[in-house]
């Protein structure tokens, strides 16, 4: 049972978190266990670590559904979007205003060439990524061979759609070996659809709004909340399983194309280097992407582009939350789970492939990328450092 706790103080908490919490979403569940668990006792690690398995099923950013929903059960829908806003809000502040930064450079014609050593640090991070979730995946041949499949995939079907049929086809291979999972005693259960039906009942009306829109580039907002909202519903495994997803859409798709890689990479360098959910990555790109319509109009995409990646993890953490109890009892869905995370491990590899492609292969490009992959590997060294490192060298090294 927990206790009673003042919003303001757990919201306090949350702020607190948001500027100190570096090291990504597995990091993170540290910082709410120390905070939230040990120094203020709101829940018990226990809850916490149940919590964040609750998450790690469900499409969206883990360790934002995690607090979000350490605020639903503190206090019920209200305190939980307020944990979601103050919990991304400082990130979502700084990566809009990187994405006005680097529009206005391209206006008045300033390059970037300050950051050539962030983008190979930044295929780093993602091949430490890929790297990390394989060690916890891969357990047998069969989750291997899933991999290999999921990332061979990825990198030659270049569009969107093979992320979330690639996961739905591993998680099905997987699902058919229930039987090796022992049954558990089921209870029957009610199921309340309010926030299942939002979360899809969004998802459909922003399609429809955004095909009917799509040739006027004043609708240009409404098709970002749409393709962020489509991303972060289907996308498991979070923030490194989405970048190369996001890469693929808006910086390959030849309709789209709204950033160069140069941006892309130096955008997500500068995300890996932030406390806070590394999703807010995609107000960078929602600035970007409206760099022709003024800073009224980058900041609206920002605005529009993260409201649609947070919203729907948000909307089923609520929904998931009443029935996981019952839910994880059957064989086929904790079976499923093995494909989804191995296929999660071949698409983050793929990314790293993808990403470093444009790259020039030199010495320099290797060097930082292999150097940040062992650096990330073997030492203890935050993100934010390492990323400082390679903003002063390429401002010395010109």
């Amino acid at each position: 049972m927990n206790k009673q706790v003042r919003y303001s103080d757990f919201l306090k908490d949350v702020l607190l978190l948001s500027v100190s919490s570096f090291g990504g979403p597995q990091a993170h569940i540290g910082h709410f266990q120390k905070v939230l668990a040990q120094k203020r006792n709101y829940i018990t690690e226990e809850e916490i670590i149940e919590l964040n398995a609750l998450c790690q099923v469900l499409p969206g950013p883990t360790s934002t559904q995690t607090l979000s929903a350490i605020g639903y059960k503190l206090g019920g829908p209200n305190l939980a979007y307020l944990t979601l806003l103050i919990w991304m809000l400082p990130s979502v502040i700084i990566m809009t205003a990187a994405g006005l930064l680097i529009g206005s450079f391209e206006s008045k014609q300033i390059t970037l060439s300050f950051t050539r050593f962030i983008q190979p640090m930044a295929v780093g991070f993602v091949a430490f990524a890929a790297y990390t979730i394989s060690l916890k995946s891969i357990t047998r041949f069969r989750a291997f061979l899933i991999m290999m499949g999921a990332g061979v995939a990825a990198f030659f079907i270049r569009t969107p759609f093979v992320f979330p049929i690639t996961l739905l086809i591993a998680g099905a291979i997987t699902a058919f070996n229930y039987k090796a999972h022992p049954r558990e005693p089921k209870s029957k259960f009610e199921v309340r659809w309010a926030n299942f039906l939002l979360w899809i009942g969004v998802l459909i009306l922003a399609a429809l709004v955004g095909s009917l829109t799509r040739t006027d580039p004043e609708y240009l907002p409404i098709r970002l909340f749409e393709n962020f909202y489509r991303n972060g519903s289907l996308i498991f495994g979070g923030g490194q399983v989405l970048t190369p997803l996001l890469y693929t859409e808006f910086v390959q798709y030849a309709p789209k194309h709204y950033l160069s890689s140069e941006e892309f990479l130096s955008g997500y360098a500068l995300a890996q280097s932030l406390p806070g959910p590394v999703f807010s990555f995609s107000a960078y790109i929602g600035a970007l992407a409206m760099r022709d319509f003024g800073t009224s109009g980058e900041i609206a995409g920002a605005i529009m582009s993260a409201a649609g990646i947070f919203l729907p993890g948000t909307f089923l953490i609520f929904f998931m939350i009443r029935i996981w109890e019952s839910l994880k009892k059957y064989r086929p869905i904790r079976a499923s789970l093995e494909g989804v995370n191995a296929a999660s491990a071949g698409l983050v590899t793929a990314g790293a492939f993808l990403l470093f492609q444009p790259l020039e292969i030199n010495v320099l490009n290797i060097a930082f990328t292999v150097g940040t992959f062992c650096t990330m590997t073997f030492t203890k060294i935050p993100s934010w450092a390492i990323i400082l490192v390679g903003l002063f060298l390429g401002f010395v090294i010109q």
